[in-house]
């Protein structure tokens, strides 16, 4: 059995705010253009079955409305949550075959890097970008494979 694992991070989101809430920062005009369109490249790949998972900040929210699908919020996936709680969210017996986490870095780059084996430890993930992993057994041996990288800045025109 294989298991698609899709890691986006946000979209571009306005500075903190000293005193202000990290959970309420909202995306710039920038970021809502980067989000909608990573959702259309998304939509065009993500099966219909895809679970969808995001962290309960604004900016993570606002990024995975632009695919215009179901998803649930948790709190493990916060900007503080650890790279522990995340991958906790990826493992159970009665996940689909691909599942869409919406997060932070560094926490992304961490799973990300620890799923591909990166000396270094993690990976770091641009603004808006999504990671697609999958994960599979060949021979008995499991192996992750690096599926695509894509950017918002970097997709063709009509994206």
């Amino acid at each position: 059995m294989t298991l698609d694992l899709i890691f986006w991070r946000h979209a571009e989101a306005h500075d903190a705010v000293e005193g202000g809430s990290d959970l309420l920062r909202a995306l710039t005009p920038h970021g809502e253009q980067q989000a909608a369109r990573m959702a259309v490249w998304l939509n065009r790949h993500l099966p219909a079955d895809t679970r969808i998972l995001a962290s309960p900040a604004r900016r993570t929210e606002q990024t995975v409305l632009a695919l215009d699908r179901p998803f649930k919020l948790h709190a493990e996936l916060a900007p503080t949550a650890s790279l522990a709680q995340l991958l906790t969210l990826t493992q159970g017996p009665n996940l689909p075959s691909t599942v869409l986490i919406v997060g932070h870095q560094p926490t992304l780059g961490q799973a990300i890097g620890q799923l591909i084996g990166a000396k270094a430890g993690a990976c770091c993930v641009k603004k808006g970008a999504v990671w697609w992993l999958r994960q599979r057994q060949r021979g008995g041996v499991p192996q992750t494979v690096l599926v695509s990288v894509q950017s918002p800045g970097m997709l063709p025109e009509g994206f």
